[in-house]
């Protein structure tokens, strides 16, 4: 993930959690999960984004015997652009690490791919990704991605690419950013896909998990661009008894 500075000027204000937890959940489907020796391919933009989306989801579908293959398009190596402390390939290796910490709080062993591309720079890629991500697609029964529509460019270039690949095969799209300036009334979000898995098992695995990410959870560095990515404020989005996909 990148900063919450990435959406200035888009959006100007943050969407306090509570107005999504006022929301209708009830009402919406549960989402079906794949049999056991289901392949899914989750496609991530920044590593970190998958956790936080679906972590719950991920460890479930790993302890039933489903065949994960997960993939970071980027190293999220500009989380933190200014700052002078941390530079982006300290970033990129300490990012990695931490998702593969991040995983094994889920009880998940698989090593994630990490494909080198550009942080904020996968629209202008998106070509090149296709290419990268058309054999793990063919190969999957289902395709994970974030959504094309989340308001982040590279997670858009995640989705876009993800429904290329993907085909006739099912695609799970996962918002992220949407959480931050959408409501369940904003038209811009596809409230009529939501389906939702419940995790309350899992919750206090993906907490833990959600704590590995020390470079996006806690300042990197004394300055103002050392700060947090994910404040308290934003983590509240991914820490509910539940888990949201766009079907």
């Amino acid at each position: 993930m990148r900063a919450l500075d990435a959406l200035a000027g888009a959006h100007d204000e943050h969407v306090d959690e509570r107005v999504w937890r006022a929301a209708p959940w009830h009402t919406r489907p549960a989402l079906e999960l794949p049999p056991a020796g289901a392949r899914v391919l989750v496609v991530s933009a920044h590593p970190d984004d998958e956790v936080l989306a679906l972590g719950g989801t991920l460890s479930r579908l790993h302890a039933s015997g489903c065949l994960l293959t997960l993939v970071s398009a980027t190293d999220g190596e500009l989380s933190h652009p200014g700052s002078l402390v941390v530079s982006p390939a300290d970033l990129a290796g300490r990012r990695a690490d931490e998702l593969v910490s991040a995983l094994d709080a889920l009880g998940i062993d698989a090593v994630p791919r990490r494909l080198g591309l550009p942080d904020s720079g996968l629209a202008g890629c998106e070509e090149e990704l296709v290419r990268m991500l058309a054999p793990l697609a063919a190969e999957a029964d289902l395709v994970v991605a974030t959504w094309s529509g989340d308001a982040h460019p590279d997670h858009e270039a995640v989705g876009r690419a993800c429904r290329q690949v993907a085909g006739d095969v099912p695609l799970w799209e996962l918002p992220v950013w949407a959480w931050h300036w959408a409501t369940p009334q904003d038209e811009r979000f596809p409230w009529e896909r939501v389906q939702v898995v419940d995790v309350r098992d899992r919750l206090e695995a993906k907490c833990r998990a959600v704590d590995r990410f020390a470079s996006q959870v806690l300042p990197v560095g004394p300055g103002p661009q050392d700060a947090a990515v994910l404040p308290p404020e934003v983590l509240a989005h991914f820490l509910r008894p539940f888990e949201a996909v766009l079907v």
